[in-house]
């Protein structure tokens, strides 16, 4: 096994565990929590998932770049060298980690506080935003997965 078979497969599970995350919340968590629980109970328990997925997602959102830096630089040696799939990926990549920052610190940081005040207005239109961010976060990780593998071809 040689070092980018490392790199690669932090990078790889990475994705998953991030864009997979985000799947199974966008797509299953929030439907089944938007029928079952009334808004206080639907919020906290968003504020509680979040607390639990989002460390995880910054691990990713390290790993990620800094995986996909070496790979480069150990495969190609320059970023001129580097074929267009690559860069396309990489900005994609990095737009999805500006923002899941801008969740992490924006919308997300008033849901805590909507939740703390017991402020369900607030705390609904936090939820709202961070909803509709992940959405955008989704369709552009599939695109990567679809570059990532397809890529090569193109």
């Amino acid at each position: 096994m040689n070092i980018n078979s490392i790199y690669n497969s932090l990078h790889v599970i990475s994705a998953v565990v991030w864009v997979g995350g985000m799947i199974f919340a966008h797509a299953f968590l929030r439907p089944v929590a938007a029928s079952q629980l009334e808004p206080p109970q639907r919020l906290q328990l968003w504020t509680s998932v979040f607390a639990r997925f989002f460390p995880l997602v910054w691990v990713c959102v390290i790993l990620l770049p800094v995986t996909g830096y070496l790979m480069i630089f150990s495969i190609w040696q320059t970023m001129a060298a580097t074929p267009l799939y690559v860069h396309l990926m990489l900005a994609i990549g990095l737009f999805m980690i500006l923002l899941f920052m801008h969740v992490f610190f924006a919308p997300y940081s008033k849901l805590k506080k909507a939740v703390a005040d017991q402020d369900w207005s607030a705390g609904g239109k936090a939820l709202g935003q961070i909803r509709m961010l992940v959405g955008i976060n989704i369709i552009l990780g599939l695109i990567v997965v679809a570059i990532a593998t397809a890529g090569r071809l193109i």
